[in-house]
């Protein structure tokens, strides 16, 4: 079902860092009470990523959010995909970031059991297919809260 095209999409993206940023995204909503992010700029060779929080992470929680990462990469985790229509979106799922002019039928990814969004880019077949998650540095923004991630994926 890779293949059906609901909306039109403008993007080449790289599978493995695109599907590591909806891991990512799920990481730091579980371990901060964030929202996904508020922007993202993902490439074969290193991307950036920010996140609205309430504090700066310190180090072992940078560490901890690598270590999170790795594992679920390690674990193997099924990527999906689930057409629905507006009216049958689950739980948890926001439509607030979908462009207006979306179908009424979407594509949910699904990483296993831990992470479902609106999606409709490229993505490897299962999380063991990403590689190693590898963190480059982090910028941290007093004034506006915003907590920079730039990472790279590294081939296995």
């Amino acid at each position: 079902m890779e293949d059906v095209v609901l909306n039109v999409h403008n993007k080449e993206e790289f599978p493995p860092a695109h599907t590591a940023e909806h891991l990512l995204n799920q990481v730091m909503v579980r371990m901060f009470g964030c929202e996904r992010s508020v922007n993202a700029h993902i490439e074969r060779k290193k991307s950036k990523i920010s996140y609205i929080l309430d504090h700066k992470p310190d180090r072992h929680e940078e560490k901890a959010i690598v270590d999170r990462m790795n594992e679920l990469i390690a674990e193997d985790l099924p990527v999906e995909y689930e057409f629905v229509d507006r009216d049958n979106i689950p739980d948890g799922v926001r439509l607030d970031r979908l462009p207006e002019d979306a179908s009424e039928t979407l594509r949910l990814v699904r990483i296993g059991d831990y992470d479902v969004c609106p999606c409709i880019g490229r993505h490897v077949r299962s999380t063991g297919q990403i590689g190693r998650f590898e963190l480059l540095g982090t910028n941290w923004d007093e004034e506006k809260h915003s907590f920079r991630i730039r990472f790279k994926i590294i081939a296995s």
